[in-house]
């Protein structure tokens, strides 16, 4: 029958010139256990803080998870009995090949933590690259998952958020400005119009605070050209509340029967004869 310390120092399976015994074994999944509690109550520690807003919490915990990750892939290997130094110098021809391979990779995980430390791009930001606007809502170490209009998931490396022009919408502030343009008949009333269009903004994802107005743009080839600009909040499905106000707009124009011209073109016909 073996005693506790037979047990321990009982020898499962051997790798390379290393023993792995029931004792480290037990101790790794110690270590494990672990990790798992201290990233769970820094986690739980970081978003209870009051001091910072919930985008700079996901990432100052994602970047602390990564690196307790690394750390504890190095100390484990360690406790199970692997010379890591022995382990870098041996391997270290295959790395530089799988470094040349992986380059792009590499580049993404840095790109990652770039964005994670300076906090450009921020969980729940609406951003534009590219054409394409989405809300953020996971920065991971190589990639970024965003949210499109379409409802649709895009996970976009971190390499392109970092190396393209990019359009934070919410980098400063919440709210935005828009503008919807129109043009209308030259017989129209521009008092009435500017007054319509401004009308037309009471809009309950329109902030009142700055003030929507109504700018006389230009003299068009057939038409007064206006220009409704107004702020929200909800940059994220703006062009919904543009088409909200859209649909008021031409609701009150019809009523007031203020007309949109069709554009016009004169076509000079050259006789044959």
């Amino acid at each position: 029958m073996f005693s506790i310390k037979e047990f321990l120092n009982y020898a499962l399976f051997d790798i390379g010139e290393n023993t792995l015994k029931v004792s480290e074994l037990l101790l790794l999944v110690l270590f494990i256990i672990s990790v798992v509690f201290v990233v769970k109550f820094i986690k739980k520690a970081i978003f209870s803080t009051t001091k910072l807003d919930v985008s700079r919490k996901n990432s100052l915990f994602s970047l602390t998870k990564y690196i307790i990750v690394v750390l504890s892939i190095i100390f484990g290997l360690q406790i199970i009995g692997f010379n890591l130094s022995i382990l870098m110098a041996g391997s270290a021809a295959l790395l530089v090949g799988v470094g040349f391979g992986l380059q792009n990779l590499f580049s993404d995980f840095t790109s990652g933590i770039i964005l994670l430390l300076d906090s450009t791009i921020k969980v729940n930001d609406v951003i534009e690259i590219d054409g394409l606007v989405g809300k953020v809502k996971e920065i991971n170490l190589r990639t970024t998952t965003v949210l499109t209009r379409d409802d649709i998931y895009i996970i976009i490396p971190n390499t392109d958020l970092t190396k393209n022009q990019l359009v934070n919408w919410t980098y400063s502030s919440i709210s935005s400005r828009f503008e919807i343009k129109v043009g209308v008949d030259y017989s129209s009333d521009v008092q009435l119009v500017m007054r319509l269009m401004k009308e037309a903004s009471n809009h309950p994802n329109v902030l009142k605070n700055p003030e929507s107005f109504v700018r006389f743009s230009d003299y068009g080839d057939s038409s007064l050209d206006f220009t409704l600009l107004f702020w929200s909040e909800d940059v994220f499905r703006i062009e919904t509340i543009k088409s909200d106000i859209r649909i008021k707009l031409f609701e009150l124009f019809k009523e007031h029967q203020i007309q949109i011209p069709f554009p016009q073109r004169v076509v000079h016909m050259k006789n044959a004869n």
